[in-house]
């Protein structure tokens, strides 16, 4: 990137959204198939993976209508290979976090789809992926965390990184039977 100092953080600051849980959407697949195609042709050579990530990857969990992607590049910190790209595409960078494995996200106008940019060696892409594939194997789990994001929904949060915090405990869960289910096939981890 150039020598002048780049935002770091939230870009833009702190904004107060309403929380809005809907039922599991049959067209939030199709949404990210069009997402990541266009995000494919924008980074090109430089996308390692794209995953449809979070809540409306899971079908017939409830969800924020906002569809997340995982995009891989091998260097989120290098930002003259894609910056300038994906916002002709009509993506605006939300976050700039260099403490948190590069972490990029992106974002619509529209406020419903979050690109989500780490490195190959993020232990945050396992940790989605995990999430996202325990909650589509395990119907009871996936009903319990439906629950606590209705719950969740209806206090009056600042912004939406304290309504995310807020469901942490429940995430690392989930994550932690995930592991254990990996390790010991054949182990009901729910």
């Amino acid at each position: 990137m150039s020598e002048k100092t780049l935002e770091v953080g939230l870009i833009g600051g702190v904004e107060k959204r309403r929380i809005e849980i809907v039922a599991w959407r049959s067209e939030w697949p199709g949404l990210y198939q069009c997402h990541a195609q266009r995000i494919c042709q924008v980074l090109g050579t430089i996308l390692q993976r794209i995953e449809h990530i979070g809540s409306t990857a899971v079908e017939e969990l409830d969800a924020k209508p906002i569809i997340d992607i995982l995009a891989v590049v091998a260097d989120p910190s290098d930002e003259d290979c894609y910056l300038a790209a994906m916002q002709a595409a009509g993506y605006e960078l939300r976050v700039r976090d260099p403490d948190f494995d590069e972490h990029r996200m992106f974002r619509t106008p529209q406020r419903d789809v979050h690109i989500h940019v780490f490195p190959p060696d993020s232990i945050e892409c396992q940790r989605y992926l995990l999430l996202r594939d325990y909650l589509r194997r395990h119907g009871g789990m996936r009903d319990r965390y439906a629950a606590l994001k209705h719950d969740l929904s209806r206090v009056d949060w600042a912004d939406m990184n304290a309504y995310a915090a807020a469901k942490t405990e429940f995430i690392e869960h989930v994550i932690s039977l995930a592991r254990l289910e990996a390790t010991q096939p054949g182990v009901n981890a729910e």
